[in-house]
């Protein structure tokens, strides 16, 4: 039997995004990025590459400046032009595909310091009006969070915040995941440790996965797919231009 055609769930083609301020200016140009379900895609480079801009498009957070071809699988709702939706200003339409498709998970977790670490976890599916059941003491069990479940953030370790902050991106069940440095503030034992574990959770539930790190030493040891890119400066410094695609 031929192996099924992997299912498209980015289409980018000449998406580019430029900010200009007091006199420097910064572009991400994506001349052509495909990503499909279930891959697990890693962004590497060193601050100030635009990687967190790049999730920020994908996650349909921030406006192209340029549109050539930007299309998002959204299940059985069918294939969005999201370019067309960025032009339309359709930005409840887009608030409502990241709420229903994706999780993300911040470099220090985004917890909410009033909310206790089960309702943090539940937070993403209380949004969504999903109904009560195991979910969240299931997700605890598996990033060894059960004795934590009824204690405020600031009670746990920056790596116990980093696992409720996967906890929360993966409750509702999103059909993707991304994550900008979610390992940045921990240290290196812990971050391999963490990562590994993240990882594990994405691929049983065949999510798609896009992670923004520093690291590539243990990103390459999961197995994830590196996009390339390339950061060029003018000579002045006053304009920078990271070119991705995969």
């Amino acid at each position: 039997m031929p192996a099924s055609t992997p299912e498209i769930i980015y289409q980018l083609k000449d998406v580019a995004k430029t900010r200009s301020s007091n006199g420097y200016t910064f572009g991400l140009r994506v001349p052509s990025l495909r990503i499909c379900r279930g891959e697990k895609i890693a962004l590497i480079g060193e601050s100030g590459c635009g990687k967190s801009t790049l999730l920020d498009l994908l996650a349909f957070i921030l406006q192209p400046s340029d549109v050539g071809d930007f299309s998002f699988c959204a299940g059985a709702a069918g294939t969005v032009d999201i370019g067309a939706a960025w032009r339309k200003q359709k930005r409840n339409r887009l608030a409502a595909l990241r709420k229903a498709h994706m999780g993300y998970v911040m470099q220090t977790g985004g917890l909410l310091p009033y909310l206790n670490i089960y309702d943090n976890i539940n937070l993403s599916r209380r949004m969504l009006g999903m109904p009560a059941d195991d979910t969240v003491e299931n997700l605890a069990k598996e990033l060894g969070l059960v004795r934590h479940l009824y204690k405020l953030p600031d009670a746990l370790s920056t790596g116990e915040r980093q696992r409720v902050a996967i906890g929360r991106a993966l409750a509702h069940r999103p059909a993707i995941i991304i994550a900008d440095e979610p390992t940045a503030s921990v240290d290196p034992f812990a971050a391999e440790k963490i990562m590994s574990l993240f990882i594990g959770m994405v691929e049983e539930r065949n999510i798609t996965v896009i992670v923004a790190s520093h690291a590539w030493r243990h990103i390459k040891q999961l197995g994830l797919r590196r996009l390339a890119h390339h950061t060029r400066r003018s000579t002045d410094g006053r304009m920078t231009e990271t070119v991705v695609s995969g």
